[in-house]
Formats: C-alpha cells, structure tokens, sequence
C-alpha cells in the first residue's frame, strides 16, 4: 500500500497524458493539464471507445464516473459515499479482479500517480501513504511551527480547525512546486457533520469554511489537487458541501448478482472440490440468493463453509443473509418470516382475490403490472397487518418490515432512512410493510421538528416515485387513519392501490372468521353451539373481539372444574353475555368511513357502503372528526 517517491502514473492517467501529448498538447503536472485549454477526451480510439473509457475498462462504474468528472479538470472536491466499507474490486496485473480496501483502491489507482496521498481522520489524524511524504510533511511542520509559535511537531493536532489550518498551509507550499496531492478525509461526517445553520458548533463552521474555500481556491483548482471526502450516508454530511456545485457525489452501490457472481467465481476458482463437499447450494445460486450483501459478508459465507467446514443448506444461507442485513440496518428492518397463507385469513374475500393475483403476477415475472404500492386501511381489529403478512408467505420475495427509524440526534433520522433505502434498492425485489404508516413517515408540512419531518417525507417520496422500482419494491402501508396520510404518498405513482379492510358484516362472514379464531385459540366448539348474539347480533365483533372473548371463555373454563378445562356451550354464553368491548363506537365510525373514502375498489366495499353518497360520507366525517377532538 505504501509508494515510493517515484510514483508511476496510472495506466489511464499515463496512455491520456501520452495520446493529448501526441497531438501537440504539453502535458505538465497533472496528467491532463494544458497550458492553454484542458483537452477533450472524447476523442475516439481506432476501436471506438473514448480514451477514458478504454483506460479505465477495469474500474468499477463508480470510479469511472468519478475519473470522468476528475478529467473534467472543474472539481477538486469529491464526496464517495454508500458501500464504502466494502471490498472494492481492483484490476490485477493478470487481468483479473483483485479485492481490495477502498483506502487501498485509491492510493494504487486513481491516486497513483499522485506525488503526495494523505488520510486524515478525527481517530488517527494526519496519515500518509509513503514514507517519504511523512517526512517531507515533518520538514514542513517543523517550518510551521517556527511561523506561527505551534509545537505540532511533537505532537500533530487531531480536531478538524487545526488539522486543516495546517494542511492549508502545507498544501500551498506544495502545489507551488508543482506537487501532485490527494487528501483523503474519512469519516467526514464527523468534520463536518450535518445540521441546522443554527446550531453549528464554531469547530463545525470553521471546517465548513476551510472546505468550501478550497472547493474554489484558484491555486487548487488550477493544480493537481483533489480533496475526497468518505461518508456511508450523504445525508449526515453537511448540506451546503453536499449541495454546492463546486462538489461532486459519487455513490459506491452494494454489489449487484453480477458483481457477486464475479467475486464468488474468484474466490472459490481454486476450491470449487471443498466448496461442493461441505455446500448444497452452488455457486451461481450463492451469488443470486445474497441480494442486499457485499464482498466481506460473501467472504464471511464462503470462508464459513471453507474454513469450519460448515454445511450451507438454503436454510442456513436464508437465515444468514437475514441476520447481515438486519445487522447492517442496525436493526430497522425486520425480515417477516412466516408460514401462513391469505388461507387463513377469514372474510375480506375481494381483498385476498386481489392480493393472490398480485402474487400470481409476482411469481411469473411480471413485474410491469404490479402499483408501486399499496395503501391498507380499515379500522382497529379488521386484520390489516395480519392480511400482509399471509400475502407474504405466498409472494415467493423477501417481505421486511421498517421498524422505528427516528432518532433523537440531529441528522441521525434522515441518515438512518438513507441506509435502509439504499439495502431495499439492493435488495430487489422485496416488499416492505410499515404498520402504523400515518405516524412514521412525516408530512410534507410538518413542523415543530426542525424539519425532520419534511425531510423523511421527501426521502421516502422520492424513493417511492422511482419507476425504476415498480415490481422490485413493492411499499405496503398500513393505518387505520389514512385520513392523516399526506396526499402525495397516496397519489398514483406511489401507493397507488388503496385496501380497504372493514368487520365481517354478514352471517357467512363472521362464521368464516369465527372459525378462524376457533383455530387460533385452540377452543373446541360447534357452530351450532355458538351463541346466536356472536353471530346475528347488532353489535359488530371485529377478529380481535372475538380472539379477545374465546381466550377469556379459556380463561373461564380453566377455574371450572366441572368441564376440566374445556370451553362447552354454557361457559361461552356467559362470556358472550358479559363480555364488554372498549366503547369508542365513534373513532371506529371514523376509521370505517374515511377507509370508504380512500378505496380504490368499488368491489371492495361492503355493499351497504357502494351505493352510499359520497358527500354524506364527507359530511359525516366533518361531523365526527369535530366530535372527537
């Protein structure tokens, strides 16, 4: 990892600096400088490619774009952000990919023809690559310190002021001798971490300043010089270097199948024999059932396997490929194992038809046809949350559920939402459901949160409206008030579909669902043994109602040692007749009203409601909505 002071250029680097040379451009300091103009790359090979693009073939997409826009000879500040951590994959002297830190891509290839590479980080400060760049750096520290009084060659300074006060300084004196510097600073988030301009820190302000100084400094610009900044989450880094134009962003996605078949394919090139002896699950299936995982938790597999000589069955994996990414979404995302099926969903006939279609759809690949999301409301017990999770079983894709990604720490709300999307994007397809969706998502005109609320609403609106993920990602939202819901998360590209659950409202109904909750609880009645008010009755019983009153029966019969445990016809009578569920008829009134209100689907409505006027609906909503406050 470490240069020497006779640094190479890098195979892009030297073959552009050698064909612009050829056609009568002096090339000095930087590969590409020109003393007149910066000279087009454009220019097409014998073969046809651009020049850039021939020379940097081996380069992962996201060091392409970033070597295009360094080429462009307008930018010196770069922000890489995403799956930074990770391996990266490096072309090696045979050809083949080679996998590599990213700290270690930079140095040996985008930044290897650089006279000077420097890491900093607020943990181990200022670092180099070479050796003899740290010395000529301690030259110059000890020159610093005689100008300004310091004693920082003893002992270098760590916070970000000071550092880059110093950094400045060396830079200049550098750049005026023609020295080639890349500086390289880790961990950015912590120099200049994101906040309201209110509340920035005077340490946070002056870093700002340093970097959005050299950002347009005429001598960096003008030299070969570029500052890259390292970040997981851009939403965490300040907003006005993520925002300026005089700074690019580059994403470093997590690995797609392809990439992950490669990488696979170079590790096991060698081991296929102890690969097959302790795996049932092939290599190729390896790499296209580990979506959402990068090369070091691949490795982790294989090496597992390898190694301990661990059995990998398609259990182990599936359950090893949940525990990463549950891990890597520090614990947001919950992956929905189930068994269950719309079989056991009782009533909601229209509901389940629509869903098994969606699934049949699903399963055949057609992906074109899916909303980009649904929207599942009804009032409290109707079995929205339990309704999603049975489609799950039948999907044949993973189905996560986005648990509480709010934090109480400036910026950690919106940078948490930024890791979870990016793993459902490299996830695909899958489907996410988030319970109580009125609640966790934001409004565009939220306030009284420093504006954390918009902020979420435009991540996850944006996310949402991607076309690109229609059928990939596949949003279920579930509230009993979608009334509270901002618009343009119901609007059609986005939860397109709206699901309306409602009580079992017929005789048929509520025996299908009785017989479900019979199942369920494990009690052991007849029909013909039910009370008639549990089924003819006016008093509308939701799912949970009922679940409710037989475990009570349960509960009953236990005490009674004339039927030895076992709930008979006498026990649940009494239960039934004494049985009081919480009174708030008129916020249940609301929740099936405003549901009426939100489906999309005449044929989903109880019939009582598909005929009803709209705007007495609307009136009555009004009515109640004032009645509740």
């Amino acid at each position: 990892m470490a240069e020497t002071p006779d640094k190479k250029e890098t195979p892009a680097e030297e073959a552009v600096a050698s064909d612009i040379q050829t056609e009568g451009t002096q090339v000095s300091g930087s590969p590409i400088k020109s003393d007149d103009k910066t000279p087009s790359l454009d220019v097409p090979s014998p073969a046809g490619p651009s020049l850039l693009d021939q020379y940097t073939a081996h380069y992962p997409d996201w060091a392409k774009d970033f070597a295009r826009k360094y080429f462009t000879k307008t930018l010196t500040q770069f922000i890489i952000y995403g799956n930074v951590r990770d391996l990266v994959a490096a072309g090696g002297d045979d050809g083949k990919s080679e996998y590599v830190s990213l700290h270690e891509f930079l140095v040996d290839e985008l930044f290897a023809s650089r006279d000077i590479v420097l890491f900093y980080d607020r943990s181990s400060g200022i670092h180099f690559a070479d050796k003899e760049s740290q010395k000529d750096f301690n030259r110059a520290l000890s020159g610093y310190d005689t100008i300004f009084g310091t004693d920082y060659a003893k002992k270098l300074p760590k916070d970000p002021v000071r550092v880059l006060a110093v950094l400045q300084n060396y830079f200049r004196l550098r750049l005026a001798d023609g020295k080639r510097i890349a500086c390289i600073i880790d961990y950015a988030e912590t120099v200049i971490p994101m906040a309201e301009a209110s509340m920035y820190s005077e340490g946070d302000r002056n870093a700002l300043v340093f970097l959005q100084k050299w950002a347009h400094d005429p001598l960096f610009l003008s030299s070969d010089f570029t500052v890259t900044l390292i970040t997981q989450n851009l939403s965490e880094l300040n907003q006005q270097i993520v925002q300026s134009p005089y700074t690019a962003e580059i994403q470093i996605p997590i690995p797609d199948e392809e990439a992950r078949r490669t990488y696979v394919d170079s590790y096991l090139e060698e081991l296929q024999g102890e690969w097959a002896q302790h795996s049932e699950v092939e290599a190729s299936a390896l790499a296209s059932n580990t979506a959402g995982l990068g090369f070091i938790q691949l490795r982790s597999i294989i090496a597992d396997v390898i190694e301990n000589r661990t059995a990998l069955t398609y259990e182990v994996l599936s359950s090893m490929k949940k525990e990463f990414i549950e891990a890597e979404a520090y614990g947001m995302l919950e992956f929905m194992e189930t068994d269950l099926s719309l079989d056991m969903v009782a009533g909601h006939s229209e509901a389940k038809a629509h869903l098994r279609d969606a699934a049949k759809a699903l399963k055949s690949g057609r992906s074109d046809v899916m909303p980009m999301g649904y929207l599942v409301s009804g009032p409290v017990g109707t079995g929205k949350t339990f309704s999603i999770m049975c489609f799950a079983g039948e999907i044949g894709i993973p189905m996560v559920k986005l648990k509480n990604f709010r934090s109480q720490w400036q910026g950690q709300t919106e940078a948490n939402l930024e890791k979870i999307l990016t793993l459902l994007q490299a996830m695909t397809p899958v489907a996410v459901m988030i319970d109580e969706a009125d609640a966790a998502l934001g409004n565009r005109d939220a306030g009284g949160d420093s504006g954390v609320s918009k902020r979420v609403f435009g991540q996850i609106a944006q996310f949402m409206s991607n076309s690109k993920n229609r059928g990939r990602v596949i949003w279920f939202l579930v509230t009993a008030r979608p009334d509270y819901m901002p618009v343009d998360l119901k609007r059609q590209g986005r939860a397109e579909e709206h699901i309306a659950l409602f009580y079992p409202s017929t005789r048929e109904e509520r025996e299908e669902l009785l017989t479900v909750m019979l199942k369920r609880t494990n009690v052991h009645v007849k029909m013909s043994e039910v009370p008639d008010a549990l089924l003819n009755g006016e008093r509308t019983f939701s799912g949970a109602d009922m679940e409710a009153l037989l475990t009570r029966a349960k509960f009953r019969a236990a005490s009674d040692g004339r039927t030895k445990g076992k709930v008979n016809q006498r026990i649940l009578q009494e239960v039934v007749d004494d049985f009081m569920p919480p009174t708030y008829p008129l916020e249940v009134e609301l929740q099936t009203l405003v549901a009426v209100l939100e489906c999309t689907s005449r044929s989903l409505l109880p019939e009582v409601y598909r005929t009803m006027d709209r705007e007495t609906i609307v009136r009555r909503v009004d009515e109640l909505s004032h009645l509740i406050k």
